[in-house]
């Protein structure tokens, strides 16, 4: 973790002379051994809680938000819907992204096309700007695929008219009609309602990583990070969270606690980023 370059065997043995150099045409930089470790870390979680809920009979799973600061930066490995920002005294700056169907889609539907006994025939992969009826049998209507950021045309076939994979919009969009997240921890033995269709082949444990350089920032007092589930962030902006935040911590200077708080049944952890 020292090294200005991380070395090709662990050891720090050298078998061809020129490891140094693939590793750094690889551009691999100290950062990337950190954003590796969360990432396998998840995984490794994922696959414990697999093997636990198994023997206990139990099911269920969570999403999961991590920061870890380290060498004067910050890491922040989201899974989910949860979200982490930073709050400035003049600035808002998101440290993490949401993982939802929506956010998703082309990933999902391409799983679906190179897997599509995953979906067992009940359910159709493409997307449609409404669930389809009957009367649009024979009709060209709008719709997008895997590899499609954008939208065109299709005649509706009787197979169009299934369930989509995808369905809803914002918050009320759901991953086979049950999920409303697409990455997270656990749910093994998820599936949907009255059938044998798992979900999760869709569900991702791998988090994303962000990276924020704090000593660029020249951090201050008052900069703290904001963690918080959905249940914060399905009711406030991330504006709002900001004042909030701005509002409080100057008049409770005092108050040894005043980093932490549970905002009604949405769980949140304010830290200083100094």
């Amino acid at each position: 973790m020292m090294a200005t370059q991380p070395p090709m065997h662990l050891s720090g043995c050298c078998i061809c002379p020129s490891d140094p150099q693939f590793v750094e045409e690889k551009g691999i930089r100290t950062e990337d051994l950190v954003i590796g470790a969360l990432e396998s870390a998840f995984q490794e979680c994922d696959e414990v809680i697999g093997r636990e809920l198994e023997a206990s009979g139990q099911v269920g799973g969570c999403t999961a938000l991590v920061a870890v600061s380290l060498q004067g930066k910050l890491y922040v490995a989201n899974a989910g819907d949860s979200r982490a920002i930073l709050v400035r005294r003049d600035e808002v700056r998101p440290l993490s992204s949401e993982f939802t169907p929506e956010t998703e889609r082309q990933r999902i539907q391409q799983l679906a096309f190179v897997y599509p006994e995953l979906l067992a025939g009940e359910f159709t992969r493409l997307e449609f700007p409404r669930r389809l009826k009957g009367d649009d049998l024979g009709q060209k209507v709008l719709f997008r695929d895997h590899h499609m950021s954008g939208w065109s045309y299709k005649c509706v076939e009787k197979s169009d008219l299934k369930y989509p994979l995808i369905h809803g919009q914002g918050r009320q969009a759901r991953l086979l009609g049950t999920l409303a997240v697409s990455r997270g921890l656990g749910d093994h033995q998820l599936r949907v309602l009255d059938t044998n269709i798992q979900l999760k082949p869709f569900l991702l444990s791998v988090p994303q990583v962000t990276v924020l350089d704090v000593d660029q920032l020249e951090p201050q007092e008052e900069d703290v990070v904001v963690m918080a589930t959905d249940g914060l962030w399905d009711v406030l902006s991330n504006e709002q969270v900001a004042w909030l935040v701005r509002s409080f911590l100057p008049g409770n200077r005092e108050d040894p606690h005043r980093y932490y708080s549970c905002w009604g049944s949405a769980r949140a952890w304010v830290g200083a980023s100094s």
